[in-house]
């Protein structure tokens, strides 16, 4: 969480832009938190986006012709929330389609499970950057996450609070931390966390790009 993912996403599409690429960005629809029409870093830098339920309806939503003759490059936020056909897509368009596919997303949930299909990309991405945060306890590199509130579905959206980003020592150690916590009222419990959707928040995130 706050590892920058969405930032890195728009700082590597603003520049092919700069370079007179056409550019078009996709993110989930399940992704809810600021605009439907944008991507949005935590710090309020946005971009227009096509909000979609899945990535085989983009072609005929962006045009057939404008997608062939004209598209160069594509961005794709919240990879983790697209199913099977995120790798099929992003083959297609890198391998066959002579696109660059930008790809940023989680790659594990609070529990440290995989998260969707973006693993699945490393194999036939060009490069691949790992991004962390900073651990809320000690400072040190973060790459997992604590859930600060009881619920235990895997896809809970929420900020910094439903989520700590925290260094592996305190991963491992953070259940008994969160349980004292919980029991001071210092994070809040399952009954009055904020949280606008289902969604999971990772610092661990991993961004691939295919040329």
């Amino acid at each position: 969480m706050f590892s920058g993912k969405t930032t890195t996403l728009l700082r590597r599409i603003l520049a092919e832009r700069e370079s007179g690429k056409t550019i078009a960005v996709i993110k989930s629809d399940k992704d809810t938190r600021y605009c439907a029409e944008s991507i949005a870093s935590h710090d309020g830098e946005k971009f227009p986006c096509w909000s979609l339920p899945d990535l085989s309806c983009f072609k005929e939503r962006f045009g057939f012709d404008a997608y062939k003759n004209r598209l160069d490059v594509i961005g794709i936020d919240e990879a983790q929330f697209f199913g099977d056909d995120l790798y099929e897509f992003c083959r297609e368009a890198a391998d066959e389609e002579g696109k660059t596919v930008i790809v940023a997303g989680l790659d594990g949930d609070y529990l440290r499970r995989r998260f969707g299909s973006v693993l699945d990309l490393i194999p036939i991405a060009d490069t691949v950057t790992k991004l962390a945060s900073r651990c809320e306890v000690c400072g040190k590199r973060a790459l997992f996450t604590l859930r600060k509130t009881e619920e235990r579905a895997t896809e809970l959206i929420g900020g910094a609070e439903v989520y700590m980003p925290v260094c592996r020592s305190h991963y491992v150690s953070g259940q008994g931390v969160l349980e004292t916590a919980r029991a001071v009222g210092f994070f809040p419990t399952k009954r009055n966390a904020r949280c606008s959707s289902s969604k999971c928040i990772m610092p661990s995130i991993l961004t691939a790009r295919f040329v």
